[in-house]
């Protein structure tokens, strides 16, 4: 009498020595940080973007295009009414804190591929940080905000730029996050560690009647 026909691609039934042995924990050894450490890279992660955000402050200030302004001695206006620089400041900030955060994702990839939710979150929230950061840093070191003593002080008929500021304020705080949850995203996909194969056992012989042997 022959045993009932098993799939081929199955182990025979109540054969527990057929499975392949479960893999074991992974370890800090094998390149999967620990939680505490984990957290620890997360928190430097997001203290170096937030004071990068100087660097984003200060390459602002230098290439968003000013709004010029003048005064009559009795009121303040612009000097060319049809101007786009408004814009162009918010389009700078933005384009620059797009850039940050692309830079961020790869640097934090580089150097911790094995990163989990911890270190997405920790880009997240440095970018937002970091723009703010750029924002004060660009609006503090730019132009006085008290528009009305700057034109007293230049005399009327004079030039003098508007203060840096942004409009978009809450889209522009969202670029640079963004931009580093995205590219963190796709390089991961790209280039992340894979997961191990399963090694499945080999499938037992077949005997001439179609059956599988008996022990």
């Amino acid at each position: 009498m022959t045993a009932p026909l098993t799939p081929p691609h199955q182990p025979p039934p109540h054969d527990s020595d057929g499975w392949p042995a479960p893999y074991p924990p992974l370890t800090e050894s094998d390149g999967i940080p620990s939680a505490a450490t984990e957290l620890r890279q997360a928190a430097v992660v997001a203290a170096v973007s937030a004071v990068a955000g100087v660097g984003l402050g200060l390459l602002w200030l230098w290439l968003a295009p000013r709004v010029p302004l003048i005064s009559d001695g009795k009121a303040v206006f612009l000097r060319h009414s049809e101007g786009e620089s408004a814009i162009g400041a918010d389009g700078t900030f933005v384009l620059l804190a797009l850039g940050f955060g692309a830079v961020a994702a790869g640097l934090v990839f580089l150097l911790h591929r094995h990163g989990g939710p911890a270190l997405v979150l920790a880009l997240a929230g440095g970018g937002v940080l970091g723009s703010l950061l750029g924002w004060g840093v660009g609006t503090f070191l730019g132009p006085t905000h008290d528009v009305v003593a700057h034109a007293k002080a230049v005399g009327p008929s004079v030039v003098f730029d508007a203060p840096l500021k942004l409009e978009m304020w809450a889209g522009a705080m969202m670029a640079w996050p963004i931009a580093a949850m995205i590219v963190h995203l796709a390089l991961t996909a790209l280039f992340g560690p894979r997961d191990p194969e399963p090694d499945w056992p080999p499938t037992p012989p077949m005997s001439p009647t179609g059956s599988l042997p008996q022990d």
